[in-house]
């Protein structure tokens, strides 16, 4: 049996908040495919950027190199190719360029079939209000979660 690979981007919901989400294909080789399944493998300070030709790349993902990889091993911050429909990155590019939006990697998984996927989102920066916001409520519910745990 296969053990779940689920890395994520946990300050990607505290810094941004996530409009549109969307799963998308990732081109690998070899050896970075051996790498993820091994966990080996970093999304925290990742970004998505489309290049002149309109295709969408996430750049800054860390992908360690595979332990047993001889000379043919990946480089390990490489840009790696995104697969979507035509349809989705032409709304993402046009969303991310006229409104100021950004691509994020949210998670990075291994699908039933075997193939990496990464959850990316739609995403707008947070002001410093919300973020205080944010770990206001996280506290709260804490609190609350505590109350309600000695009746």
């Amino acid at each position: 049996m296969q053990k779940k690979i689920n890395i994520q981007n946990k300050k990607a919901r505290f810094q941004y908040e996530i409009l549109d989400k969307y799963t998308a294909g990732i081109v690998l080789t070899g050896t970075e495919i051996k790498s993820i399944r091994n966990s080996k493998a970093s999304i925290a300070e990742s970004f998505c950027e489309f290049n002149d030709r309109g295709e969408l790349f996430v750049i800054n993902m860390t992908i360690e190199e595979y332990l047993f990889g001889n000379y043919y091993n990946h480089k390990p911050k490489a840009e790696r190719k995104l697969l979507l429909n035509k349809r989705e990155l032409k709304k993402l590019e046009k969303e991310s360029q006229n409104t100021g939006l950004t691509i994020i990697p949210l998670r990075l998984f291994i699908n039933d079939n075997g193939f990496a996927k990464l959850e990316i989102a739609l995403a707008k920066g947070k002001k410093l209000y919300d973020k205080r916001e944010s770990i206001k409520d996280r506290e709260n519910k804490v609190r609350l979660d505590r109350i309600k745990k000695s009746f």
